[in-house]
């Protein structure tokens, strides 16, 4: 999941809470922004433009899928490694990866990250 995360255009690693695992942020700097909570039994991810968008995943996939806490009410979810298929995961960190990238101020969107 980490490779796949930092494959994105302008994606890299950070450890701002001194953690186990990294967060991957997009962005330079200071003004970087985190689209992917990596952990050891999955990854918190922004799973919609609004709660309820991100309430989708909690539809498809009950218990393995639940509100982020603190962040939640944001669109933040956690997705469970072992419950959701590889797939699925993949398409849910794009789609993470797309909506954070695309509130970042145009100056500061990574070159290609339209086609990630």
């Amino acid at each position: 999941m980490l490779a796949h995360c930092l494959a994105k255009p302008g994606a890299w690693p950070d450890n701002p809470w001194e953690h186990e695992h990294p967060v991957v942020k997009v962005g330079e700097g200071e003004r970087g922004r985190i689209f992917a909570f990596l952990r050891s039994a999955g990854v918190g991810l922004k799973g919609g433009p609004s709660r309820e968008a991100a309430d989708e995943w909690l539809d498809r996939f009950p218990g393995e899928a639940t509100v982020m806490a603190y962040i939640g009410r944001s669109g933040w979810n956690d997705l469970s490694f072992a419950g959701i298929p590889d797939e699925d995961l993949i398409d849910a960190v794009d789609e993470s990866y797309r909506l954070v990238v695309a509130k970042l101020p145009r100056k500061h969107r990574p070159e290609g990250w339209e086609d990630a």
